[in-house]
Formats: structure tokens, C-alpha cells, sequence
């Protein structure tokens, strides 16, 4: 896929400075789409409007192509002021020296007002390097118009099972026309992290930075996709790797109104209810009923970080404080990058919320009870698990390899990965 830079020098009265009368220009980047990209610059031109003598450079392109122009970028030392990451990126950037702990600023960024369990996100060996921009949490997202056309009732979601979730989906697909289906394909990190909790108490990795999963785990696993894959509960392989390369919401069956249920994040509903037209809901994921209990997690949806290198920490710093807490910016960005992390900002938005806003602030509440852990940051090479559970799904899914030998194929990857 072609990567679109949609990079904007936004306007000031001064392209000027981070503190006194010295003038400022600094860079900001993140992923997304293009309405992403306008409430995120809106944002930026309030921040300008506040502090005249600092200009934003903001960059934007999708997430596909974002963090192979982010290590070019960093290869380069031509990475922007302020970084925009997510996953197990923070950690593995600071390892390597490339983030700023934020200590060195803490004059212009306060973080204190954020919850402690969204900012242990960011927090790596005792310091912190990245603020969160908000908490999700994992979710089926489900399209009710397509279980209404099955003729198959919603389930309950306070005790369902992950074969419950095999049997609805096959029961949509058989009630449904060929080109729709009750699930997609599920396999992707973050399920098998959540599937893995549920089993044994432990995700993907353990907090001493090791892989924690087990064979078995990821075994019973490729059996169960495989079955619904069969069964014609999800689509077939072929479909299945043609949709992995498709990341933008619109593009998934269930942004097409072609699927009754897709594991996803929480600040992904807007997305998805745009992309389909149709009114989708969120439901707790399958098995939060077993014995090691919910295995759910509150989990930044991006954080923010602030290149070691930069020129003008403190003008990022304050760029940064201004997108967490200050309520001009929450004006525009609501929960786009998730469910705000600091609390006084949560109050300001409610009263302004849109239906799918109003979903996620629910939803998150309602989760946030039932946590039972704390997030386990990946570490340095646990970036690789999306690609590598990926081909390994492929492999399986098309039979070239049973779901014993691909069990034993990703944990060896992925061992090797963070080795």
C-alpha cells in the first residue's frame, strides 16, 4: 500500500518559541485517517492559539505505513518532536534511547491528574516515557441488523463462552447469504493475549519481559479458528488474508455490513458504525467466565512520547500536556484516541457526547470493574507478533501446517523475536 503523507505546517501569529520570547517550530505525528487528521489539527491551531510563539508541524499517514516511516525516520535522527505510539512501541523505543523520560519536563507536562493504570502503560523500568491519550478495552463490536436477518438471538454476554461464540457465528452464517458472515476471522495478538489470560493468568508475555504463553494455549486456539473457518463461521483463508491487509475499518466485513461480530477495541465503534450504516453495539468478549477470571485489561489506546533528540522538549512538552488535559483540545478530539485518562477532562466531554461516544464512555465504565490484571507491556521485539501470528494463522488456516506445528512454530518466532 502506497503511504499518504498528509502533513500540515499549521499557521501561527509567531513560528516561535517553547519558553520567553525564543521562537519554535516543532513536529507531531501519529496515524489515523483524515478525520482523525482534522480534529487532531484543530486541536494542534487551539494549542498554537495559546501559545503564539510556538508553530506544530503535524504529519499523519496510515497506521500500516506509520512505524516503518517512524524507524526510517529514527535511522535518519529526523524523527519528530513529539511521537505518537501505541502498543509495545513505547518500550522498545526507549530501550534503544530514542525517548525522553518525561521527568526532564515535568515542569511543562503534568501527568499527575492521569489514572495510575493508564499510565502504566508508559511507565518502563521506573520511569515514565509516554502519557496515554485515553483507555479502551476489548470488545466483540456486533452488527444486531445481521443477527435480526439470521433470525438469531443476541447473546448474553455476562456468561457466554468462546463455543458459544463458534455456534452463533455459524448460526448467522447459515442464516445469512453466502457473501456475509457470523464473525471474522478472530486471530490477531490481542485475542490470543485476552484468550491466554483466560486459561492460565498469563497473556502473552510475563512482566520479567518473556514470552508467557503456552503451545497448548496457542494450539487450542488455531483449533477452534480453524473449526469456525470450516464450518463457514468466518470466511476462508483466501478472504481471511486478503482482509488482513486491509486496515481501515471500512474495508472489514464488518464495516460493510457483511459480518455479525468482530473482536475489536472499543474506540473502534464510531469507526466501524460509519463504515457498515448500520447501529452496532458492544459486547464483553467470550469466556469471562472462566477460572482465571475475565482476563480483560485497561489499555492506552495511543500514548505520546517526546524524541530524546528533540531540539525544544519543552514546547513538546507543553504540547503534549495541552492534548491530555486541557479541555480546548478534548473539545475536538472527544474520545478518538480513547476514553480520556484524566478524570476532570472525562467530566467536561460528558455532556457533549455523541451516540457511539456515549457506547464507549459506558462500555469502558462498565469493564472497568471487571479488570483482574494489570497490562503487560511487551517486550523490545514483541512488535514483530503482529506479522508473525499472521503468516502463522495463514499457514494454518490454508493447511499447510496443523494447529499443533503453527502453535509451535509463532511461540518459537516469537521467543526468537524478543531474544
Amino acid at each position: 500500500m502506497a503511504a499518504v503523507l498528509t502533513g500540515t505546517a499549521l499557521l501561527a501569529t509567531a513560528c516561535g518559541g517553547g519558553s520567553g520570547d525564543e521562537q519554535t517550530t516543532i513536529r507531531f505525528s501519529w496515524w489515523g485517517n483524515e478525520e482523525r487528521a482534522q480534529i487532531t489539527n484543530q486541536a494542534v491551531a487551539a494549542f498554537e492559539e495559546a501559545n503564539p510563539q510556538i508553530t506544530v508541524e503535524t504529519e499523519s499517514i496510515d497506521f500500516e505505513s506509520y512505524f516503518d516511516r517512524l524507524s526510517t525516520s529514527v535511522a535518519a535522527g529526523d524523527e519528530p518532536d513529539v511521537i505518537t505510539m501505541g502498543g509495545a512501541y513505547p518500550r522498545e523505543y526507549a530501550d534503544r534511547g530514542v525517548l525522553l523520560d518525561l521527568a526532564e519536563v515535568s515542569d511543562h507536562l503534568d501527568i499527575g491528574a492521569l489514572d495510575e493504570k493508564a499510565l502504566s502503560n508508559g511507565r518502563f523500568d521506573g520511569s515514565d516515557y509516554g502519557v496515554p491519550t485515553g483507555v479502551n478495552t476489548f470488545s466483540v463490536i456486533a452488527n444486531p441488523a445481521v443477527f435480526e436477518d439470521a433470525g438469531v438471538e443476541p447473546p448474553d454476554d455476562d456468561s457466554w463462552s468462546w463455543q458459544d461464540y463458534a455456534d452463533i457465528a455459524e448460526e448467522i452464517s447459515a442464516g445469512t447469504p453466502d457473501d456475509t458472515f457470523g464473525s471474522e476471522d478472530p486471530t490477531q495478538p490481542d485475542t490470543l493475549d485476552l484468550y491466554a489470560n483466560q486459561r492460565t493468568g498469563q497473556g502473552l508475555y510475563s512482566p520479567q519481559g518473556g514470552i508467557a504463553i503456552e503451545q497448548e494455549t496457542v494450539s487450542e486456539w488455531f483449533e477452534m479458528t480453524t473449526a469456525l473457518e470450516e464450518a463457514g463461521a468466518t470466511p476462508s483463508a483466501s478472504m481471511t488474508a486478503e482482509l488482513a491487509a486491509q486496515a481501515a475499518p471500512e474495508q472489514t466485513l464488518l464495516g460493510q455490513g457483511r459480518a455479525g461480530m468482530k473482536l475489536a477495541w472499543s474506540n473502534q465503534l464510531a469507526a466501524f458504525r460509519e463504515g457498515s450504516g448500520d447501529d452496532l453495539i458492544m459486547l464483553r468478549a467470550p469466556g469471562e467466565t472462566t477460572a482465571q477470571g475475565t482476563g480483560m485489561w485497561l489499555q492506552a489506546s495511543q500514548l505520546y512520547t517526546i524524541s530524546q533528540r528533540s531540539e525544544h522538549p519543552e514546547a513538546a512538552a507543553k504540547l503534549v500536556d495541552f492534548l491530555v488535559n486541557d479541555p480546548r483540545a478534548a473539545d475536538f478530539i472527544k474520545s478518538d484516541r480513547g476514553i480520556p485518562a484524566n478524570p476532570d477532562i472525562r467530566a467536561h466531554l460528558e455532556g457533549d457526547l455523541t451516540e457511539s461516544q456515549e457506547a464507549e464512555f459506558a462500555f469502558v465504565d462498565s469493564m472497568s470493574g471487571l479488570v483482574d490484571g494489570d497490562f503487560v507491556i511487551g517486550p523490545t521485539g514483541s512488535t514483530e507478533s503482529v506479522d508473525l501470528l499472521q503468516r502463522t494463522n495463514e499457514a494454518v488456516l490454508f493447511g499447510r501446517k496443523s494447529s499443533e506445528q503453527g502453535a509451535e512454530q509463532f511461540v518459537t518466532d516469537l521467543t526468537e523475536a524478543v531474544s
